[in-house]
């Protein structure tokens, strides 16, 4: 009796557990979906409240737009730049017809690459001129980093012009504020800036990371703040070559204040319009808001007006019967300086070592800044 008891005991109790072990695996399983709902609704609120606040979001931005693409000319708002009347000649060549690489067809080979347009230029001929994916000689392609090029040459006008007197001027005689807040800025030169070896620190992660400094200076909605606020100095300038975006927003706000009217303005009148620019283009703007360009990638042009940038270089300065840019600019923006960094492949913002260029305006003329 005791013995069938007991065995009877020991089957109610696992009886027992086999029912017990469903009700927690149904627990946890509950559990778990609850968890994922919560996850799948705060995924939900967040892309929500990113999609509606991209036009006062720097943050909002980077997790809806992401990684940056030649597509962000169509996000951001954008100031024109209109053309002249008169546009320069860029006649045909004779046909330049590129080598298969590696057995591959070259337009196969710029299809694959994403490549939107390709063109060449000799002896200031157009021979080869292609566009893909969906591009067309009239569209306007975002130049990206050629835009930090286009900023040096706005730059080097202004030095010509006497607006800026020098690129050993520091960057505190146009932005004071720096200075009120550290007065190490005070070393700063604008040369420091034209050649990234100014000592601001600058975290470049892969957008779209939220809080690194290529997100806010890419993706802000406004960077004149951005560029003023949240600069900080991490070694004394012309030390070491740094690529920083930075530089260009600064570079941006030293044209702003001693020329007296937009970068997108003087650009048009001073470059566009004198090089015979066959389009109007545009610059995109950190927002409608702010209306300030993005110095560091922001332009937006066709294909072939970007030839004549490149022509107007090769040329010295001069294209379409203007002087657009000293020669003594063109020579230091294109000469090689390796003076911050021992890298062969060291290049500056202008493409080379801008050293001690100053202006024809009589010294001790320095004009006062009013800050925007």
């Amino acid at each position: 009796m005791e013995k069938g008891t007991e065995t009877r005991a020991r089957r109610r109790g696992a009886a027992g557990k086999s029912r017990s072990m469903p009700r927690r695996r149904r627990r946890w399983l509950r559990r778990l979906a609850i968890g994922f709902i919560g996850l799948m609704v705060v995924t939900v609120a967040l892309c929500g409240w990113a999609w509606a606040s991209v036009d006062r979001s720097t943050i909002a931005r980077a997790l809806w737009w992401r990684d940056a693409d030649v597509g962000d000319q169509y996000r951001f708002p954008a100031r024109r730049i209109p053309s002249g009347d008169v546009v320069s000649p860029l006649p045909s060549g004779q046909p330049f017809v590129p080598a298969a690489r590696d057995g591959e067809p070259f337009d196969a080979f710029l299809t694959r690459t994403g490549t939107l347009a390709f063109l060449v230029v000799h002896r200031d001929r157009l021979v080869y001129e292609r566009y893909l994916n969906g591009a067309a000689r009239g569209s306007l392609l975002t130049s990206l980093s050629v835009a930090k090029s286009v900023v040096s040459t706005l730059v080097g006008i202004a030095i010509q012009e006497g607006s800026i007197e020098s690129v050993v001027d520091p960057v505190t005689d146009y932005l004071p504020e720096l200075a009120t807040r550290d007065r190490r800025f005070t070393r700063i030169t604008i040369r420091h800036l034209l050649t990234m070896s100014s000592g601001i620190r600058y975290w470049e992660a892969a957008l779209p990371w939220p809080w690194s400094d290529d997100t806010f200076t890419y993706y802000g909605v406004d960077l004149r703040r951005i560029a003023l606020d949240r600069t900080r100095i991490q070694e004394p300038p012309g030390r070491t070559w740094h690529y920083n975006n930075y530089h260009l927003l600064l570079l941006g706000l030293v044209l702003e204040r001693a020329i007296g009217m937009s970068v997108s303005e003087y650009m048009a009148t001073r470059v566009w319009q004198p090089l015979g620019a066959a389009t109007d283009a545009t610059w995109s703007l950190d927002s409608t808001r702010s209306g300030f360009e993005k110095m560091e990638s922001g332009l937006n042009a066709t294909a072939t007006d970007y030839a004549r940038f490149g022509l107007l270089y090769l040329h010295g300065g001069t294209w379409n019967g203007h002087r657009i840019v000293s020669e003594d600019w063109v020579a230091s923006a294109t000469a090689r300086d390796v003076s911050t960094d021992p890298a062969a492949f060291s290049i500056s913002t202008s493409g080379g070592s801008i050293r001690g260029l100053r202006s024809p305006r009589s010294p001790g003329t320095r004009r006062s800044r009013t800050p925007r």
